[in-house]
């Protein structure tokens, strides 16, 4: 869960949005680098698909990805399914 942070990406002119909380050691995805479609965290370089979440260097660790659009100037991100 998201518990309000969020890493906001820009790639490719549209607009991602990731769990802010690298799955790895908690680094900040947000404050981490954009490359090659990844959001690259700060601390250990551990790099995250901005469209599937998935680690570069192993694909079943993820960084959960929100559905998103922009609309009307805003940014609209749809909260998690607490349901489950």
């Amino acid at each position: 869960m998201a518990s309000g942070r969020l890493c906001v990406a820009r790639v490719g002119g549209e607009i991602a949005v990731l769990d802010n909380i690298c799955p790895h050691q908690e680094g900040p995805l947000g404050q981490g680098m954009v490359e090659d479609g990844r959001v690259v965290c700060p601390y250990h370089g551990w790099a995250f698909d901005v469209k599937t979440g998935a680690a570069l260097h192993d694909p079943g660790e993820k960084a959960h990805v929100y559905e998103s659009v922009v609309k009307d100037g805003g940014l609209w991100v749809r909260p998690p399914d607490r349901s489950s």
